[in-house]
């Protein structure tokens, strides 16, 4: 597991499944520092589809640089085996910078919002793993 003030990501072995919660407004090291940490954490899961669930309640709209910086991460994510990309989000400035992220990343057609946790997990259940 890896945490900071900024974020925590938790991975599950035995489901492929990343836990993430993000805090506060980012700059671009904060980003870059997360997409290192990311890489780190699933190593363990490399060589098989994996999911992550992302909890954004607590993250504040971002520094432009970060839309760049994330972007690249879903990219990543797409070309290491992401098979669902979970957020949970409940802000409108946050979710209108998630979606630039989407774009840049080409991750839309995985990617899907949750207004509540229950929700997101309710769909992980019924979607992950992919049969």
């Amino acid at each position: 597991m890896s945490w900071g003030f900024d974020y925590t990501i938790d991975v599950d072995e035995k489901d492929s499944v990343i836990y993430v919660k993000i805090y506060g407004k980012w700059k671009e090291e904060t980003a870059e520092r997360y997409h290192r940490d990311f890489k780190a954490e699933i190593d363990a899961l490399s060589g098989r589809p994996w999911a992550k669930l992302v909890d954004l309640t607590n993250w504040k709209t971002s520094y432009d640089e970060v839309t760049d910086v994330l972007g690249k991460h879903m990219s990543w994510s797409r070309d290491n085996d992401i098979g669902l990309s979970l957020y949970v989000i409940d802000n409108t400035s946050t979710f209108r910078q998630l979606n630039e992220m989407f774009a840049k990343g080409g991750t839309k057609d995985i990617s899907h919002t949750f207004r509540t946790y229950a929700e997101a997990e309710r769909f992980l259940k019924q979607n992950w793993p992919k049969k």
